[in-house]
């Protein structure tokens, strides 16, 4: 028998043993777990847990997050923990994320098929045990050096992530999306997941985790102006990146890409193609 019910922080343990047997593809439902609790109260992180139990134990789970995202980690269980979970959390969907077939199961039973996107995508999910890491010879060499950003260099970075914001995810450039890109760079730097690329003193390319656990990193938001694409630099940038995620202790990296000169770049240094991981963000209307 299949028991739904809303998790509670006496489920934190038995969520994380669920997570950890799925780990490339929960790295947002781990890191947001362990940041913010299992406890909604509309604060940044915060999620309602709908969780599937058999015998106790947790056997699926989808997340209600603070911003309207849906997060999917259910193998059996997608459709009805979709359903509950709303119902639970009484809130709109912006958006979803988690395996192709799970992501469209949870958006067949909330009727979203037809609701309009700007970004609907399965992308390719790529692994690298960073023990396998290729260092890039520019990087070895110190042709590019790569460091963590300096405060003064925050505004050219809260513009690069307002770039990438429009170029990658679909977003418009309102208020609203630079206060978000902008909250979402502070808090890369403000936990240290953010280094950049240096080439005669001057910036060339930003390297991001979007979630970062004591095992594993997510990589996102890398991203490198238009004027120095196509001379390694990113490569650089992410490779030293996970060499200072190996210092500290992580062993795994994943990130997701739908861009095969992104894919390239990041097979040369070590990933490898692990799956499909689904995105979706829905349009949303103006209240004007």
């Amino acid at each position: 028998m299949v028991d739904f019910r809303l998790l509670t922080p006496a489920d934190t343990a038995s969520l994380e043993a669920f997570l950890v047997l799925n780990r490339d593809t929960s790295m947002f439902l781990r890191s947001n777990a362990r940041r913010a609790g299992l406890t909604y109260a509309g604060r940044p992180l915060q999620a309602v847990y709908a969780g599937a139990f058999i015998e106790g134990r947790v056997v699926g789970v989808v997340a209600h997050c603070w911003n309207g995202m849906m997060l999917v980690q259910a193998p059996e269980h997608a459709s009805g923990l979709a359903r509950a979970c709303i119902e639970w959390s009484g809130r709109p969907v912006t958006g979803l994320a988690g395996l192709p077939a799970q992501v469209r199961a949870a958006r067949s039973a909330l009727a979203l098929q037809d609701a309009a996107t700007n970004v609907d995508s399965d992308e390719w999910l790529y692994g690298l045990d960073i023990a396998n890491l290729i260092v890039p010879d520019a990087l070895a060499t110190g042709a590019v050096t790569c460091r963590p950003p300096r405060s003064e260099e925050r505004d050219q970075l809260c513009a690069w992530r307002l770039a990438y914001d429009v170029e990658v995810m679909g977003a418009s450039d309102t208020p609203e999306t630079r206060e978000r890109s902008t909250a979402f760079l502070d808090a890369q730097l403000a936990d240290g997941n953010a280094w950049v690329a240096v080439v005669d003193r001057q910036l060339v390319s930003l390297s991001a985790f979007n979630a970062s656990l004591p095992d594993i990193v997510q990589l996102g938001g890398i991203y490198t102006p238009p004027q120095h694409r196509s001379r390694g630099y990113a490569r650089a940038a992410v490779a030293a990146s996970l060499l200072a995620a190996r210092a500290r202790g992580v062993s795994r990296a994943v990130l997701f890409t739908p861009n095969p000169h992104a894919a390239r770049a990041y097979e040369s240094v070590g990933f490898r193609l692990e799956g499909d991981y689904a995105l979706v963000f829905f349009r949303q209307v103006s209240a004007s």
